[in-house]
């Protein structure tokens, strides 16, 4: 029987594929200028279009975005699925050990406190790869100091406690540098906060898509470990699993995969915390297989839907992504916790 429900709910979830590729699609078929369905399958097939310059768009700017949008949907909802089964509450997300604050407080010196840098530093991070690089450095420290919290502590809350108290340390010195920033430098930060999945060459997808698979690598090594958890860390220290190295293992991959989003796409927030308890409503499972999976695909398709809203058909303006998700994500936490009690 219970072969047969996890079967079925497998079978559900394969359903989401060709709704995630026809969002994709549609997804790419949207934007100031509009392109055809039909002649958005044709490029992608390899196949004559009808203009040459919709292969140009597409090919440089719209792929490539909608690639990023479903790149930081898996990374985002999965890291998140990963921290609500790690500390055993819904409420957290993939940013609760303060490695979003770590990188938006590299990205943060490197903006707001340039005048204080050396000059080829500034000439450097100036760039969108000195952005990213700020971020991943600023979340890679938050990081060697939450494994160290995590090989020194003995239950997962004080390590939620550490991380916490880490993203509020951030904060305070974003916050400082903030006061004595010019107009200007506060205009270009709070771009980058706002979020974006366009702007990145076929390079960066390239380095992105390495990050997510090594994260996502990870964390089905912790698969295991992850449906013990769920009854309680004695029960699955009695089950033979390293309580120590398993909270290890999900912090790196959650680290990797949160880190990565922020580095590339900027702090994108409620995804990580909405998705895996849409996938759970729908689908009913405790499976963190079957979870992830479905994670990974809602996760995609509400970027790629999200994004879609940010474009106005026929305009050139786009709304901040964190924006949109935020709007959508924001009522659907209050329904959980209202339905929660």
């Amino acid at each position: 029987m219970l072969k047969k429900t996890v079967s079925s709910t497998s079978f559900y979830i394969w359903g989401l594929v060709p709704v995630l590729l026809l969002v994709f699609i549609a997804n790419i078929s949207m934007g100031a200028i509009q392109i055809p369905f039909k002649q958005v399958v044709l490029l992608l097939l390899g196949e004559e279009v009808d203009k040459e310059s919709w292969k140009y768009i597409v090919l440089n700017y719209r792929l490539p975005k909608a690639i990023i949008a479903v790149l930081v949907g898996v990374a985002l909802s999965v890291s998140g699925l990963l921290m609500q089964t790690l500390f055993r509450n819904p409420m957290a997300d993939s940013y609760v050990l303060g490695l979003s604050s770590g990188a938006s407080l590299g990205v943060a010196v490197v903006i707001l406190g340039a005048s204080f840098l050396p000059l080829y530093f500034q000439q450097f991070f100036i760039s969108a790869g000195g952005i990213v690089a700020a971020s991943i450095l600023g979340s890679f420290c938050i990081l060697l100091v939450v494994l160290l919290g995590a090989r020194k502590v003995q239950d997962s809350m004080t390590l939620l406690i550490i991380g916490l108290m880490f993203g509020s340390f951030a904060s305070a010195v974003v916050g400082v540098l903030t006061y004595f920033s010019s107009a200007e430098q506060l205009k270009r930060y709070t771009f980058w906060a706002m979020g974006s999945l366009g702007n990145l060459d076929w390079q960066a997808v390239g380095f992105f898509t390495t990050a997510v698979l090594v994260g996502l690598a990870l964390s089905v090594k912790s698969f295991k470990a992850l449906d013990a958890l769920l009854l309680g860390e004695r029960y699955a220290a009695s089950m033979g699993i390293s309580i120590k190295s398993a909270r290890m293992l999900i912090i790196l991959a959650t680290s990797i995969l949160s880190g990565a989003s922020t580095a590339f796409a900027g702090p994108i927030a409620f995804v990580g915390l909405a998705v895996p308890h849409i996938a759970r409503l729908l689908f009913k499972t405790s499976s963190h297989k079957l979870l992830c999976f479905a994670s990974m695909l809602l996760g995609a398709i509400l970027l790629l839907i999200c994004d879609m809203i940010t474009q106005f058909p026929g305009q050139a303006f786009v709304l901040p992504i964190n924006a949109v998700t935020s709007i959508l994500g924001a009522p659907v936490v209050i329904w959980l916790l209202l339905r929660k009690g």
